[in-house]
């Protein structure tokens, strides 16, 4: 029935799909500014950022 079909209507191929675009999309919250910097309103957020702050300075004292 398949070989009848394709010798009666023939192949039909389909184009590519256009290339998507890559978008940079933050996926998590974790990323996202206001919870890197604690600005949000949670406590455990604002600890985060502050071992962030912590972590990130912690070798621009020794000289």
């Amino acid at each position: 029935m398949d070989i009848e079909k394709i010798l009666t209507e023939g192949i039909v191929f389909k184009g590519a799909k256009p290339p998507q675009k890559k978008e940079n999309k933050i996926k998590t919250k974790a990323k996202k500014k206001t919870y890197i910097t604690g600005l949000h309103g949670s406590a455990s957020a604002a600890m985060k950022a502050e071992y962030r702050r912590r972590r990130a300075n912690r070798h621009k004292n020794k000289g």
